[in-house]
């Protein structure tokens, strides 16, 4: 599959054929300048503590005449302009936002487009976690590649709707870990498998990009894919190369490198995460470290 955005009346053909790829595959894992008026703020610090006015002046995003011309900051998609994440080290603070239109992604706030998020990933709404702000703006994780992918998206024109999560997945390569806690407190702890040496499963902050299930495959009834791609693969038989979370059938797997990149997890963690009074929601933060 390519790595480019696909044409809108391709989009289902592509992804029934990246989930076609999951059961072909099994293995591979997952197929699939600052503001000069505006100061931006971290998420989760204190604006007084940085000498922030509290009260600067908006910058209004710029007009975008066609959409459709600019690439989609989907996980098929690469979006060479997008702005690194500063920070790989914390998970974003639970704060998520959703397009309820297409909507550009700006490099900068006021600057010029750069792409634009669609309203559904993979069959799930599109929930991207916040990780700065800006009068009128939020500054956002991408699914797109390079990873560590970020966009502004402005908050002037009601087209985003906003929610808050306390869910957070921690994943420990080293220790073959993946912790989820709910309001700061654990809920579960689980050994897992992770990339092989050759094939890392790769670090830094991501989310939880979809929600997925495939009749056409046996190793795993849900499938989590992330907002972050392999390092080693451009696909996944035939897929983006999406890195995700799922299960296996098998346990030996788990607490040692096993995977292509993915983290495989036990069947309880799976239940856990789609656990029907409380499911892991979209968007939750993801830290991989």
């Amino acid at each position: 599959m390519s790595e480019m955005p696909q044409p809108a009346q391709n989009r289902w053909r592509v992804l029934a054929l990246w989930v076609a790829g999951i059961a072909m595959v099994g293995t591979a894992g997952v197929l699939l300048p600052p503001s000069p008026t505006a100061p931006r703020t971290a998420r989760g610090t204190d604006p007084v503590e940085l000498g922030v006015e509290l009260h600067a002046p908006v910058v209004a995003a710029r007009a975008i005449p066609n959409l459709t011309r600019l690439p989609e900051a989907s996980t098929f998609g690469t979006i060479p302009a997008a702005p690194q994440d500063a920070t790989v080290d914390e998970a974003p603070d639970g704060q998520v936002v959703h397009p309820t239109e297409p909507v550009p992604v700006f490099g900068q706030p006021g600057g010029e487009a750069i792409a634009v998020l669609p309203t559904t990933q993979l069959g799930s709404d599109t929930w991207v976690p916040v990780i700065a702000e800006e009068p009128g703006w939020v500054q956002v994780l991408l699914p797109s590649r390079p990873n560590g992918s970020t966009g502004w998206l402005s908050t002037q024109d009601n087209t985003l709707d906003s929610r808050s999560t306390t869910d957070r997945i921690v994943i420990d390569r080293a220790a073959f870990r993946l912790t989820l806690y709910r309001d700061h407190q654990q809920i579960g702890i689980w050994s897992v498998g992770v990339g092989t040496a050759a094939t890392p499963t790769p670090t830094g902050r991501t989310f939880v990009l979809a929600s997925m299930t495939d009749s056409k495959q046996k190793f795993s009834p849900v499938i989590f894919p992330l907002g972050i791609h392999s390092t080693t693969f451009t696909t996944y038989g035939g897929g983006p190369g999406t890195t995700g979370i799922h299960g296996w059938p098998t346990t030996d797997v788990f607490g040692r490198p096993s995977s292509d990149g993915c983290i495989r997890v036990p069947a309880d963690a799976l239940a856990t995460f789609t656990n029907p009074i409380h499911p892991m929601p979209i968007g939750t933060p993801v830290l991989i470290r």
